[in-house]
């Protein structure tokens, strides 16, 4: 996209950002390219603040918390992940890249049909894909699956470990398998 393109309010996935813990901050910088709208956690407010982020929205149990200007409060004392999935499927996003230190299935499995979310912790890449999936890849790149699945065949990747595979060579590997939706991780 060249500089002389609108980005337009939610046309790029929002940031949800639960943990940075064990993020490259370069990967950071990837995702923060087109301004998206940004909401943390509260407990990695002060972090994401100090990092000079335009904070969005923040996620807390307290009603009076102190936040930049124009920032608004998600208020939540159970489910802080599911809370701000519901908010920004309120706010029509149709897409939402997760910054997590670790990956639950329950807090997305419910969303997937509603929303198109990558989850990103460390240095793995995790997304839902649906039976037929195909993608390229270069040879050696490690796929891993992320539970357990039905009646899983796969094309040109060759198995390492349960749940864990390897690109056989350069070109496209596939995958199907009985369930709706299956969650991949994959290397940065």
């Amino acid at each position: 996209m060249s500089s002389h393109h609108i980005v337009r309010e939610k046309q790029e996935p929002a940031l949800l950002i639960l943990n940075l813990e064990g993020f490259e901050y370069e990967n950071l910088g990837q995702i923060l390219e087109w301004s998206p709208t940004v909401i943390v956690q509260q407990d990695i407010y002060e972090l994401a603040d100090s990092l000079a982020f335009k904070i969005d929205v923040v996620i807390t149990p307290d009603p009076n918390f102190y936040a930049q200007e124009n920032t608004k409060l998600i208020i939540t004392d159970t489910d802080p992940v599911e809370d701000a999935f519901k908010f920004l499927l309120g706010e029509q996003y149709s897409a939402v890249n997760v910054i997590a230190s670790e990956f639950i299935l329950k807090d997305y499995a419910i969303f997937v049909d509603d929303i198109n979310i990558v989850v990103f912790i460390g240095n793995k890449k995790i997304f839902p894909v649906r039976s037929g999936f195909s993608k390229w890849q270069p040879a050696g790149e490690q796929i891993q699956i992320l539970h357990e699945v039905h009646n899983l065949h796969t094309s040109g990747l060759r198995r390492l470990e349960d749940h864990k595979f390897e690109t056989e060579k350069d070109g496209f590997y596939s995958l199907t398998f009985e369930q709706p939706f299956i969650f991949i991780a994959e290397s940065i």
